[in-house]
């Protein structure tokens, strides 16, 4: 271990001086000069600003191993760190010890000749490096300035590199990000092509019948699942009776869906083979049961006469059809039954009443009667919707009473209403 000196200093330029010296004999790099110079003078500042001298003391520590060797540079005698102050973020960084005590270590520079640096003299005062000429205190500072002022521009060449291949970066990922939304709006497309294919499979059109006007709306719970248990299905039977199925199969999507148009497949087969109305839902829970015994659905069946008016109606728990009369008051037609999964599933009886012209028929799933009060409310609130449009053409009537049904609602639920109108002479 080499002692180079253990002086104390009064004021700052002193002290300034003295670590400057001792960094340029041990030929540390200018950058690293710099900090501990204004390290040592950040903390001894309020020392002897206080008329405290501060004591400085260097020493040279050979690694154990014979490795890169330190210069430890302590600072002594700073009263104001054991006062509770709060310590600088010095630039750079020490080690703070109790009584008042700062060492920094810092590795020294391999030296050509393997000598050490030469030591101050006993006064304090710091010889001249070797192979350098007289250097005055300013021309060490101006170094100093060089060193800090290249390493901004070293940092703000860095920072403009940077910059610019994070430009590129951003001008890259929003190529890509035009690509995706590219490729998404296509699978949007696809998607909805699919669906399109899909809801006109699932919904047959009206049929077009003389004597009956007829149209339907329906709206899923939510878009991520555009199918679900709210199905139809109308057809003419040999008769010249329109025979109308509406189902509502118990959850959302896709299983529900399986379930509904299961029900419409065994009504519409038991209705085409002659079966009488008031046992097709008994009928039909016989059938499928025995297949999937977790299917539970509404079921309302609905048979027109078109050249007589004659409406005959069966239901298994399902919201009563709803009739308008050109002439009198609104009416719900009320049926008893059980639904398809539910116990003794079949209609109690038929119900038969007959249409006159300009009568509306609207029949429809408990999506657009739930209301956030009583279940009454929405009932109430759909004779009124029905009437505010009864007088529109009739593809337009079941959409618009939706939109105003849906203006209150107690939770998403798929929405099905479906209209039949005797036209007027």
């Amino acid at each position: 271990m080499t002692t180079d000196n253990d002086t104390p200093h009064h004021t700052l330029p002193s002290l300034r001086r003295a670590v400057r010296g001792i960094a340029r004999v041990h030929r540390l790099p200018v950058e690293t000069r710099a900090r501990l110079v204004m390290s040592a003078a950040d903390l001894a500042r309020t020392e002897l600003a206080a008329g405290r001298p501060v004591r400085l003391e260097t020493r040279v520590e050979p690694e154990p191993s014979g490795g890169t060797r330190h210069l430890v540079v302590t600072l002594d005698a700073l009263h104001a760190l054991d006062t509770g102050r709060d310590l600088p973020d010095l630039p750079l960084p020490a080690e703070f010890t109790r009584g008042g005590t700062v060492t920094w270590r810092v590795p020294l520079p391999a030296r050509p000749d393997g000598a050490d640096a030469v030591p101050p003299s006993p006064n304090g005062s710091v010889p001249r490096p070797a192979g350098e000429s007289p250097s005055s205190e300013l021309q060490a500072v101006e170094q100093e300035l060089r060193a800090a002022l290249a390493r901004i521009d070293a940092l703000t060449a860095e920072h403009r590199r940077l910059k610019h291949e994070l430009a590129e970066t951003n001008r890259g990922t929003l190529a890509l990000y035009v690509q995706l939304e590219e490729r998404d709006e296509q699978l949007r497309k696809a998607h909805g092509q699919t669906l399109r294919e899909l809801e006109d499979a699932l919904r047959p059109p009206p049929i077009e019948v003389e004597g009956l006007e007829m149209a339907v709306h329906y709206a899923p719970a939510g878009t991520d699942a555009p199918t679900g248990g709210d199905l139809y299905d109308w057809l003419q039977l040999p008769d010249g009776t329109v025979h109308i199925t509406v189902v509502d199969a118990l959850g959302h999507g896709v299983t529900s869906t399986r379930g509904a148009l299961n029900v419409t497949h065994a009504v519409r087969t038991l209705a085409l083979e002659g079966h009488p109305l008031e046992s097709i839902i008994a009928r039909t829970a016989e059938i499928l049961m025995p297949f999937d015994s977790e299917l539970m659905s509404t079921v309302l069946l609905a048979r027109v006469d078109p050249a007589t008016g004659d409406l005959h109606l069966a239901n298994g728990s399902h919201p009563p059809a709803l009739l308008l009369p050109a002439e009198g008051e609104p009416r719900y037609l009320e049926v008893r039954g059980r639904g398809i999964g539910y116990p003794l599933a079949g209609s109690e009886r038929l119900l038969h009443t007959r249409m006159a012209p300009g009568d509306l028929l609207v029949l429809y799933t408990d999506g657009l009667t739930e209301s956030r009060r009583d279940p009454r409310e929405g009932e109430e609130r759909l004779i009124e919707a029905a009437r505010r449009h009864a007088h529109r053409p009739i593809e337009e009537i079941p959409g618009a009473i939706a939109e105003d049904m849906h203006t209150i609602i107690l939770h998403p639920d798929d929405t099905l209403a479906l209209a039949v109108r005797v036209p007027r002479p």
